[in-house]
């Protein structure tokens, strides 16, 4: 699974707006946003990179103005971590990775009904109830929405649960399927609805969209053991870490 993960890191930033292969490496860059979790790179699965392929690489980021960042699945490119360590870069985080397949997907009873949003209202709105659910680590605007709608419209997905209100009371997101995979993000419900089903019903109805667009697998990375046991209950299962690095000293 790490190779099918990593092969799905690779073609997936082939899509950004500009993309750029460096050795092998393959780095996404959206001119819209200086984000670095938007633009970052990525190495090809067995890659053994040089110091100069590395120094290549960090000029790229730096003539965009951008702080230099991978995100790959270490044990799919084991050379990698030392030659970028060696380079100056630091680990920023280290995730776990869940993966469905059609053969685990579960529909646990009860789930609050999961909706496709169509109109740039309802795009407006889930990207709002985000900002609300990260706790404004990623602040709401009109490129978030416009690039929600644009996940939708190139073979990904959107589904969102409808609040009390009318608006969004969770939603999260699924990249197009590449390399037989699909990358599940963004899994937010606002405060007031936690509790209620949202999780489990956005992601597992998003899970079942992919399946049935010829998918093999779906993966997602969850942020604690509370979200572990919400993705769990629909079918994800332990597949392996990624590990998310960047140019510079640990953050504090």
């Amino acid at each position: 699974m790490p190779l099918d993960v990593q092969n799905f890191a690779a073609a997936n930033l082939l899509r950004r707006p500009e993309p750029v292969r460096i050795g092998g490496f393959v780095a996404g860059f959206d001119p819209a946003t200086t984000s670095p979790y938007v633009n970052y790179a990525t190495p090809l699965p067995g890659t053994d990179p040089t110091e100069a392929d590395v120094a290549a690489l960090v000029a790229e980021f730096r003539g965009r103005g951008l702080l230099p960042r991978l995100e790959f699945a270490p044990d799919a490119a084991p050379e990698v971590a030392p030659a970028l360590r060696r380079a100056g870069f630091s680990t920023e985080a280290v995730h776990e990775y869940l993966v469905c397949t059609p053969a685990t997907l579960t529909l646990p009873a009860g789930l609050p009904q999961a909706e496709t949003p169509s109109s740039d209202e309802e795009f407006t709105e889930i990207d709002m109830a985000l900002a609300e659910a990260f706790d404004g680590e990623f602040p709401a605007s009109a490129e978030g929405a416009a690039r929600l709608r644009r996940t939708q419209e190139r073979g990904g997905a959107v589904r969102f649960v409808r609040a009390d209100d009318g608006g969004c009371a969770g939603a999260a997101s699924c990249s197009a399927p590449a390399e037989g995979t699909a990358e599940l993000a963004g899994v937010g419900t606002r405060p007031a609805y936690r509790g209620r089903g949202v999780a489990a019903a956005v992601t597992s109805a998003l899970a079942g969209v992919m399946f049935e667009r010829g998918a093999e697998s779906v993966w997602l990375e969850y942020s604690g053991d509370g979200s572990r046991r919400v993705y769990e209950r629909v079918g994800f299962r332990p597949g392996g870490t990624r590990l998310y690095v960047r140019l510079g000293p640990p953050l504090p």
